[in-house]
């Protein structure tokens, strides 16, 4: 089992969840979080006065999945939430060696 992290703009989201939803991929965890990269954010004029915006909104999505589904599935993502533009995002894959359902303590792929 994989677990995919993917670190998206907020407004890819709705695509992103649709792109999964049309290959069967249903669980997920969805976070807003706030964070930069390379652009380490920007400066904005409110008021007349110039500050600066060091941490921007992003969205992450985590969820475990089968070996057999990680590439169709990052592939998905990829796809929804390219725009080309910096600050686009990244997706972090790690292995999960076990997973156990609470309610009926099933292990391993079973308790996806």
């Amino acid at each position: 089992m994989t677990k995919l992290e993917a670190i998206i703009r907020p407004a890819s989201l709705d695509a992103v969840k649709n792109a999964l939803h049309e290959i069967g991929i249903e669980g997920m965890t969805v976070i807003e979080v706030r964070g930069h990269g390379r652009q380490k954010g920007h400066t904005e004029l409110y008021r007349g006065r110039e500050y600066s915006v060091d941490l921007l909104p992003k969205i992450k999505i985590e969820m475990v999945l089968p070996d057999s589904r990680v590439e169709e599935t990052v592939q998905a993502v990829l796809r929804a939430a390219r725009t080309g533009q910096i600050g686009d995002g990244k997706i972090f894959l790690s292995r999960i060696n076990d997973a156990i359902r609470i309610r009926n303590e099933e292990r391993g792929e079973a308790a996806l």
